[in-house]
């Protein structure tokens, strides 16, 4: 990637490499390489001391071929227009790819919710729906939670958007609370998404036995993962935060670092109990492993430490932890890297099931909801596997030419040069 490049150019990296897999008309690749809008707004707040501030936001809808776009709204004081672009056509590959009807989108906001207070949260939520309710709707373009945002926040929007169109709305946005229309399984969707693909493909990976887990990103995914592998009697060996890491060869206190983190604590205040060691968070893909699981931001697997990993599965909840370079590495070495794209799709999956939900009026039992994601996450862990050994390709790139099939074939349905050449 050279100096000139955006994040979305490096995401289209992966486009291009899918193109090379399979035969696609040339409109569908000029349709896929530009994001169809990218709004931005300046949301003006009044703050608790009686000023004014002002925060950057946007909203992209990256492609509406096969749906109404999809895609959460984040929170994060370095996020930018590059970013949201690249994660909206992420999210566009992702939804086709668990074959939903949607097509990506993605939102943010330029700020550290950490230094706001309830209050002035609340209001920044509203003001975003106020700046992009003209671009959003639950036929047009559907946000859901992302970093830094939650149930509340989402309940916050869904309600203004509800008082600006007059009347009740709850499919406009995914990942609400109960109450307000959200679904059960949508919290630990994510994280139990993946949990269903490594069980499924477990024999194929060569996972057998007792399994060591490492996960960097002990927040919300990070923490479900964990239960899930301890609940099958794995052993969760080392986690990160932002505040530092752990480690234990016999496996850590899943108990201790839960109440850590529900008291607001890092991990690292488990340090000297239940045989807890400080580990360097920078060290912790390095750690002696059978599955590594980045459950935190974009590229926390580069070139500069992809060959320190010792796992033998990668498996990605977070959205594109692992960089081009680091990719082909882990490939040369045999790691196998389970993507973003269908690894930590069970989130989007369960957003779907609750605006299917919100738009019937009728809502499942949590049974129904496991049943369906496992359902969708094996056929199509599957499909893709089954793709990447046919081809001799790695997972990502399977991942996304099963996802390109799929767009190609709603693109071309409109017509292609030589329809109309013809």
């Amino acid at each position: 990637m050279t100096e000139d490049s955006s994040l979305l150019d490096s995401a289209l990296v992966r486009l291009d490499e899918a193109a090379r897999h399979i035969n696609v008309d040339a409109d569908v690749i000029e349709k896929l390489k530009y994001p169809r809008e990218t709004t931005k707004a300046r949301l003006m707040i009044r703050m608790d001391d009686g000023s004014r501030k002002s925060f950057l936001a946007w909203r992209c809808r990256y492609d509406d071929t096969r749906g109404p776009t999809k895609g959460g709204i984040r929170f994060h004081p370095s996020t930018t227009a590059d970013e949201v672009e690249m994660l909206a056509f992420w999210m566009t590959f992702k939804c086709a790819v668990m074959n939903l009807p949607y097509g990506g989108g993605k939102g943010a906001v330029q700020v550290d919710p950490r230094k706001l207070s309830k209050a002035e949260l609340e209001r920044l939520s509203r003001a975003y729906i106020q700046a992009f309710s003209r671009i959003i709707g639950p036929d047009r373009d559907i946000p859901a939670p992302d970093v830094y945002t939650n149930a509340m926040i989402m309940g916050w929007m869904a309600d203004e958007y509800s008082q600006i169109v007059g009347s009740a709305s709850p499919a406009v946005i995914t990942g609400k609370p109960l109450a307000l229309g959200g679904s059960v399984g949508r919290g630990d969707a994510t994280a139990r998404g993946g949990y269903y693909l490594v069980r499924h493909l477990a024999e194929e990976l060569g996972l057998r036995g007792k399994l060591r887990v490492a996960i960097q990103g002990f927040g919300n995914a990070g923490q479900y993962i964990a239960s899930l592998f301890e609940a099958d009697g794995h052993s969760i060996v080392a986690v990160s935060d932002s505040g530092g890491a752990v480690q234990s060869a016999n496996g850590l206190s899943l108990d201790a670092l839960l109440a850590a983190k529900q008291a607001n604590n890092s991990v690292i205040a488990t340090i000297g109990k239940n045989g807890h060691e400080a580990l360097s968070a920078d060290r912790l893909v390095g750690v002696e492993c059978d599955i590594l699981v980045p459950a935190a931001l974009e590229n926390m697997i580069d070139a500069d430490n992809a060959d320190t990993v010792k796992a033998r599965v990668v498996l990605e909840l977070a959205n594109g932890p692992v960089t081009h370079d680091a990719d082909d590495i882990l490939a040369k070495r045999d790691i196998v890297v389970l993507p973003d794209i269908l690894a930590n799709a069970g989130g989007v999956t369960v957003s779907y099931f609750e605006w299917v939900q919100n738009k019937q009026g009728y809502y499942w039992e949590l049974q129904e909801i496991h049943d369906r994601l496992r359902t969708i996450m094996e056929r199509e862990g599957r499909g893709i596997w089954e793709l990447a050994a046919k081809r001799g390709i790695t997972m990502r790139t399977a991942a996304y030419v099963h996802a390109l099939s799929r767009l190609a074939e709603a693109i071309e349905a409109h017509g292609t040069q030589s329809y109309f050449d013809s």
